[in-house]
């Protein structure tokens, strides 16, 4: 059965790209495309739409009054396509916020090249979210593969030999994809000042990690900033990675510090959870703790093993309670997972991680 999508843009220009591009792909029909959010709510009342493709910033209802209007009366995934501007993607993150599960992003101008070259994206977002759990959006009212599949070998600097002394320094390594920053909202308000330090890869594009952050760090208990290169790990402080740019754990004497750096995707992401992960598993070891949640694909998988392996306590978000059941599920099949736990469960997790120093 087809996916039926409905586009709500102001642009004409995109309404025709996107359906065009959306009508191609097989198992995917476009059931409508119109032009604002008044429009789209006379024509759900005959046809209702599986995933919604939905612009923020339009005339006579903006895209995040009509998002949280459809997510009270019949929860739906929709996919924010937003403009790469400053404000686009402050507004894009509090739709994110209200319940949107992935971005597709647009420019000012080369519209229809860019959108013609970005279709796999697209046509993935539209797969991702149709595949979401709608009632956990309700509750809180992806590339194609490269021809060379990257690990995170490509990133991270040779092994070398583990020097895992047991310190009072503590790491939270967090990974998530879709449906990953209204759970990460959740489990941050949630989180005393007092907390262990927390480094977080969020498959977000460039340029909304920084608005993401912000607005993390304003409504939070603890601290939350877009990483930078050399930024020390500490508690009640959480690092997100930059969108487009890798993060990795690194020891510095007794204290932790991050590299952000460039280079190619790995799991098909940049930033990869793998990378993290890895990374941590290296540097931390038993100090460290690894929690993988809602996402799709299998991007974080291997690294949690290496954590476990390491001596890292690691735990998933469990089934119920995740948007996309994808990555956590695909850590749990390796054997990376020492418990699953749901989404309200992880705050003590991360807590519990204060009075273990290690194993």
């Amino acid at each position: 059965m087809s996916i039926r999508v409905m586009i709500v843009d102001d642009s004409a220009v995109v309404r025709q790209v996107l359906g065009g591009l959306l009508d191609a792909a097989p198992g995917i029909e476009v059931l409508h495309a119109v032009a604002d959010p008044l429009i789209a709510i006379e024509r759900m009342k005959t046809s209702w739409p599986d995933v919604i493709v939905l612009d923020v910033e339009m005339p006579r209802m903006d895209g995040i009054t009509f998002l949280r209007k459809i997510m009270a009366e019949r929860p739906t995934p929709v996919v924010i396509c937003s403009t790469l501007t400053e404000k686009g993607a402050t507004t894009s993150v509090e739709a994110l916020s209200a319940g949107a599960v992935a971005i597709v992003t647009k420019p000012k101008l080369d519209l229809k090249q860019f959108l013609n070259n970005s279709s796999a994206e697209l046509v993935a977002a539209v797969r991702a979210a149709a595949r979401a759990n709608v009632a956990r959006l309700g509750a809180r009212a992806a590339r194609a593969e490269a021809p060379v599949r990257h690990t995170a070998d490509a990133i991270l600097p040779a092994a070398q030999p583990r020097a895992m002394l047991q310190t009072t320094e503590q790491v939270v390594a967090i990974g998530t994809s879709t449906g990953g920053t209204q759970a990460l909202e959740q489990v941050l308000t949630a989180l005393p000042r007092v907390c262990p330090g927390l480094l977080i890869v969020q498959h977000m594009p460039e340029k909304f990690t920084a608005a993401f952050a912000q607005r993390l760090d304003q409504i939070c208990a603890i601290a939350v900033k877009e990483a930078e290169n050399n930024d020390r790990v500490l508690p009640g402080r959480a690092l997100i990675a930059p969108g487009g740019r890798h993060m990795l754990l690194r020891r510095a004497g007794a204290q932790y510090v991050v590299d952000v750096v460039d280079g190619p995707p790995v799991s098909r992401h940049r930033p990869s959870v793998d990378v993290l992960f890895r990374s941590v598993a290296r540097a931390a070891g038993s100090n460290a703790m690894g929690i993988i949640m809602t996402g799709m694909g299998d991007d974080g998988a291997a690294g949690l093993l290496e954590m476990r392996q390491a001596g890292a306590r690691t735990v998933a978000q469990d089934e119920d309670s995740c948007v996309v059941y994808g990555m956590p599920k695909e850590a749990v099949r390796r054997g990376a997972v020492d418990k699953s736990v749901p989404l309200h469960a992880i705050e003590r997790e991360i807590l519990a991680q204060l009075s273990r120093p290690g194993r």
